[in-house]
């Protein structure tokens, strides 16, 4: 997947224009006043026999805002919405003038919308220098929403709250580094559209889960665009943090038949979008958002690649989250494949080839599971251990062996077609769902404010909510709530993978409730960094810490036992025998591995001792026990007892 050169490109003595398109019949650039309403020309473009239109304008700078018409049938049982009376924004843009806001008028037949659409920036190329990615497998992901993170920080500057360039200024990076992040992941910050349903209820999507343009950043969170997102990189860069970028690929928020005309629909709609072969007049919905980009069309698929080339190029990030990958992967049949044409072209792309790659391994269409089946050059977002970790801790039965599966890495997901090592990022909650807190303080979603009378979001969520629903001044329930965070954190800090964490759930941020936040651009999302729990931050700096010390966890094959890498034990300090896996209810674990101690430089043991029951439980530590300490470097004695609801950590060597 190779696209022609598209976009508008700084050349000598002016500018140069190409925008692809089958179906049109002309297409029109409209250049614009500074003020973005008032259109100054408009030019006929030509077509070429690749179906790229072009136009090339003399003495045209850096600055110049424009956008496009297309001239066609309108007829949408063939899957046809030309519309010249739609400004139509440039799939390449790489900036825009102001963010889009949803009105009627974008999706009427025969309304003008140059008054209202925003307008692409024609922007000069400046390259950065390629530098290999600096997240290291086993590393620590920290999913930032950049608005939600930074808004209400009293210590970063006001006219910086809720933009990238927050991310850069000393007060988030010192909270960053005393996290250990390795690299952010950033929730999407190119330009999006809010759902049609959300102005009636006075909502904004705050998530930016339904991108318009691809390339072109919001100018909301992203002010000084594609420049502001490279002086960041740089800056995380200079702390050893890597970049992430959260790209949306797989639908855009031009949304089913009912909805807005603004880019590549009033191109070329048949040829980006996927359409019921024998009904042209039906969109495939495999993403729930009302229509399905068609990845596998060499346009559309030239599109995605460029698009990562371009974060690369001229930000140096150091790699890419897919939401709803599967749809990445569908062929022209609709079904998947882990060797579709796309991930191939990335696969050799000389920019792309050695970048992080995440996918979320799921869509709701056909065949869409894919957990464990995408390339082996990809992480994968790990639900099932997600689950199986929380349904542990909740105290669900027969989950010692599923349990254990999950800290191992997955082997059987991972390892099905012969895999030796896990691509598995394990995490317990992330953007959509409930946050850690709510996870322990709700047995039930309360998605009330979203307006759809608590009808949307995931109903089974494997929560619990320590003998009350929602908040509490108790103090022993805040306790409990406090203890089983601390539990799960521990948890997840000793998975063999990568491990994810979503900005604020390491200091106890709720959502009230709310499972399904992506509509809540308010306090509901946004971090109280005034509330944030000191002990719960502490903790997971601890565990953090605890991570980058042991060698154990930057290694990415499964634990299998073999040579002693891991020894799971009861705890009497004896190996598990087949009833203990198998038994209804056994809610103490220890697991034994064998690592190499970072900071000392020798080679010892880690005990990982677990008790999710709601009593303590004495645990025998493993022969030789004349050795053994706390992780802090206290003498433990032989038998050491484990409180409720905790993880314990013993050192040997």
């Amino acid at each position: 997947m190779q696209s022609p050169k598209l976009g508008a490109n700084l050349v000598a003595g002016g500018t140069q224009f190409g925008v692809w398109s089958h179906h049109a019949e002309q297409i029109e650039l409209c250049l614009f006043e500074a003020d973005g309403v008032t259109e100054k020309m408009r030019v006929s473009m030509l077509r070429g026999p690749d179906d790229v239109h072009r136009a090339f304008v003399k003495g045209l700078e850096a600055g110049a805002l424009y956008g496009f018409r297309a001239h066609g049938e309108f007829n949408k049982e063939q899957g046809l919405w030309f519309d010249p009376s739609k400004l139509l924004v440039d799939p390449y843009a790489k900036e825009l003038d102001r963010a889009f806001v949803q009105d009627p008028r974008l999706g009427q037949f025969g309304e003008d919308t140059a008054d209202i659409v925003p307008k692409a920036r024609v922007v000069a190329d400046v390259p950065v220098e390629a530098r290999p990615p600096l997240y290291e497998p086993g590393g620590l992901i920290y999913e930032v929403a950049v608005k939600p993170f930074t808004i209400l920080h009293p210590e970063v500057p006001v006219a910086l709250r809720g933009t990238v360039a927050a991310l850069g200024t000393p007060p988030v990076l010192a909270h960053l580094k005393r996290l250990g992040v390795s690299a952010v992941e950033l929730m999407p910050i190119v330009a999006w559209i809010d759902e049609r349903h959300l102005p009636p209820l006075n909502l904004a999507n705050g998530w930016g889960y339904n991108p318009v343009s691809f390339m072109a950043l919001d100018p909301r969170i992203c002010p000084g665009g594609v420049e502001e997102l490279r002086q960041t990189v740089e800056v995380l860069h200079s702390e050893g943090i890597g970049v992430i970028l959260d790209l949306v690929f797989n639908h855009t928020g031009e949304s089913d038949v009912h909805g807005s005309t603004l880019s590549l629909r009033g191109l070329d709609n048949r040829a980006y979008y996927r359409h019921m072969p024998d009904a042209r007049d039906v969109i495939v919905n495999d993403t729930g958002c009302g229509n399905t980009v068609a990845c596998d069309h060499p346009i559309a698929g030239g599109l995605v690649i460029d698009t990562l080339d371009h974060f690369v190029s001229h930000a140096g990030v150091d790699g890419f989250r897919f939401d709803l990958a599967t749809v990445l992967g569908r062929e022209e049949d609709g079904g998947y494949s882990p060797d579709a044409a796309l991930f191939k072209a990335i696969e050799r792309h000389p920019r792309l080839a050695d970048r992080v790659m995440i996918a979320e391994p799921w869509d709701i269409g056909p065949g869409g599971y894919q957990l464990g089946n995408f390339p082996d050059t990809y992480l994968e977002w790990n639900d099932r251990a997600r689950d199986d970790m929380r349904r542990f801790w909740r105290g669900d039965t027969y989950m010692t062996g599923a349990f254990a599966s999950a800290l191992a890495g997955s082997s059987q997901i991972f390892g099905r077609y012969g895999g030796k090592h896990t691509r598995s990022v394990n995490f317990l909650a992330a953007h959509d769902g409930f946050t850690l807190m709510d996870l322990v303080s709700h047995a039930h979603k309360h998605n009330e404010a979203n307006g759809e009378e608590n009808r949307d979001g995931h109903n089974e969520n494997h929560s619990w909510n320590n003998g009350v629903e929602g908040a509490s001044a108790d103090l022993d329930v805040q306790a409990a709530r406090r203890r089983d965070i601390k539990a799960l954190l521990s948890t997840l800090f000793v998975t063999r993978g990568a491990v994810m964490l979503t900005a604020g759930d390491e200091g106890g941020r709720s959502q009230r409730g709310n499972n399904n936040a992506y509509c809540q651009d308010n306090e509901i999302t946004w971090v109280d960094w005034n509330e944030m729990d000191e002990e719960l931050v502490l903790h997971t700096a601890g565990l953090a810490a605890l991570r980058r010390r042991f060698s154990v966890f930057s290694e990415n094959g499964f634990f299998t036992g073999e040579d002693g890498d891991v020894v799971w034990l009861s705890a009497t300090g004896h190996e598990m025998t087949i009833p203990q896996w198998e038994a209804e209810d056994n809610p103490v674990l220890s697991m034994v591995l064998k690592t190499r101690d970072l900071e000392s430089g020798g080679d010892c043991r880690l005990a990982v001792l677990f008790n999710r029951g709601h009593e303590p439980v004495e645990f025998v530590l493993p022969e030789p026990r004349d050795k053994w300490q706390s992780a802090d470097g206290a003498e433990l004695s032989d038998v050491i007892e484990v409180a409720e609801r905790s993880v314990v950590f013993a050192v040997s060597g």
